[in-house]
């Protein structure tokens, strides 16, 4: 059952941890001053499917990307099952998107960059002016940007290349390992899941390939990023990754688009597979512009002893529903969810994440953070079931919300189900507001309200930001204080 909290009867925010703070402000000095995903450019794709869907676009996009029959026969399949699909009843409203009025494939570019270089010079200034060429020479292994529907960069390092890991664009995975894409494509989310997985299973384009082999540890993250600039325009990426037994791999991905009047649709599908002892790190950082409905699948299997993190950030957007999952398929498998979203004046964040016990003495943690300013509007959706014989699994869930003004809105929706007797689990819920106090004694050593604000918000979601490599927990502040001055887009 939702609840729903008065903020006139809120305790205070937690404090600030002050070194933790320090770090990221010093950091954050080394940022361009002017971070904002609102512009647009005036860039004329070479190819476009026009608004609408129907079944000649689904095969005309399998065509153009020289697909197997195999793959134009899920398309179709998909496109089937999405016409009879109806949206979810539940959750945020859906009804205003009008998938007549969308533009399902977009070719901005002839073909893709090896170098930046390479790339035409309107979708490399973008990617300039959001730091990603200089982000891969610090500390990323390998990068893929995607621009409207196709990746238009992709590099990956070449000590990783000569240890067999594969870092492509899910296109050209397609093509160069037909033979692993077909094993595992649509296992974990099949395209009957859900309406929107339907979607993207039939006009699917772009996303990333990973392949991590047996006992290779990539210490560095990989990234991707994804970008639409268009009106009315559908991004539908699909990522993969494999990591198999043994194995490490961190996986960070961010997205932005600029303000439009017209919606936009991102409706990706993501499929983890981590094998016995294997560890995959997922971690996303979004920032969309308001006029976006970000409707996102997301699902991985843990195999004996492997784990599994979703690290889900969440700013911007119409309207964002996502509930990263986890099935832990072997024993001593473990799971981490820790999901931070802010809902502005407009925008709904429905999130949360899903834990499925499918063995004994495995581990489960979801951790929601969501902050909601003006008219916003913040949901979590908690799910875990442990199912009979999954004896010594330990399992825990908390949800901490903040609000920021009397007009916005928080709501939990926890289920917990447990068909075993010799388990532990746990679930913790706070709701709070900013402090007199804590504004006094911040704003008494020189700061602004605004700034004394966006400090505590900043330490509120600290347990998420934790999860961050530095430069990502310095762009999510950031974003942050943006957000708190009504500036992303």
């Amino acid at each position: 059952m939702a609840t729903t909290i008065d903020i006139r009867e809120l305790p205070p925010a937690v404090s600030v941890d002050p070194n933790r703070e320090r770090m990221l402000r010093e950091a954050e000095k080394e940022l361009p001053l002017e971070y904002r995903a609102g512009w647009h450019d005036e860039l004329k794709p070479i190819f476009t499917t026009g608004k609408g869907l129907d079944r000649d676009i689904v095969e005309t996009i399998s065509k153009m990307k020289g697909e197997l029959e195999w793959m134009t026969e899920i398309r179709v399949k998909a496109y089937e099952h999405f016409l009879e699909r109806k949206l979810p009843a539940w959750g945020a409203d859906l009804a205003q998107i009008n998938f007549d009025d969308i533009y399902y494939y977009i070719k901005p570019t002839e073909a893709q960059g090896k170098t930046w270089e390479e790339v035409p010079e309107e979708i490399k200034n973008t990617f300039d002016k959001l730091g990603i060429p200089e982000a891969e020479r610090k500390f990323l292994a390998g990068v893929s940007a995607q621009y409207e529907s196709e990746v238009v960069y992709h590099s990956i390092r070449e000590d990783l290349e000569k240890q067999g890991v594969i870092f492509t664009d899910m296109d050209s995975g397609l093509r160069e390992h037909p033979e692993i894409v077909k094993k595992y494509f649509g296992k974990v989310i099949p395209y009957k899941d859900n309406k929107l997985a339907a979607l993207n299973t039939a006009v699917w384009s772009g996303g990333s390939f990973v392949y991590v082999p047996k006992g290779v540890h990539v210490q560095i993250p990989l990234q991707a990023y994804f970008r639409i600039n268009a009106k009315n325009a559908g991004q539908f990426e699909r990522t993969l990754i494999i990591a198999e037994e043994g194995s490490f791999v961190h996986y960070i991905e961010g997205c932005t688009a600029p303000i439009w009047s017209e919606d936009s649709l991102h409706s990706a599908v993501v499929e983890l597979i981590a094998m016995k002892d294997a560890t995959i790190r997922y971690t996303t950082v979004q920032n969309w512009s308001n006029n976006v409905y970000n409707l996102v699948t997301k699902r991985a299997i843990a195999y004996e002893g492997a784990t599994v993190a979703w690290i889900d950030g969440n700013l911007g957007s119409k309207v964002t529903m996502k509930y990263p999952s986890i099935y832990l398929l072997g024993k001593g498998a473990k799971a981490e969810i820790v999901s931070a979203a802010f809902a502005n004046s407009g925008q709904t964040q429905d999130a949360g994440g899903k834990v499925w016990h499918c063995a004994p003495e495995t581990t489960s943690t979801i951790t929601s953070k969501s902050v909601t300013k003006g008219t916003g509007r913040a949901e979590f959706r908690g799910w875990i079931k442990i199912y009979k014989g999954c004896r010594d699994s330990v399992s825990a869930m908390r949800c901490d919300a903040m609000l920021l003004d009397k007009e916005c809105y928080s709501g939990t929706t926890p289920v917990i189900e447990v068909d075993e007797e010799k388990v532990a689990l746990g679930h913790e819920a706070t709701v709070s507001k900013v402090g007199e106090e804590e504004l006094f004694y911040l704003m008494s050593r020189g700061l602004t309200e605004r700034e004394a604000i966006t400090q505590i918000v900043n330490g509120f979601i600290e347990p998420f930001t934790k999860e961050l490599p530095m430069e990502y927990a310095v762009e999510l502040n950031k974003l942050i204080a943006l957000q708190m001055d009504a500036a992303v887009g």
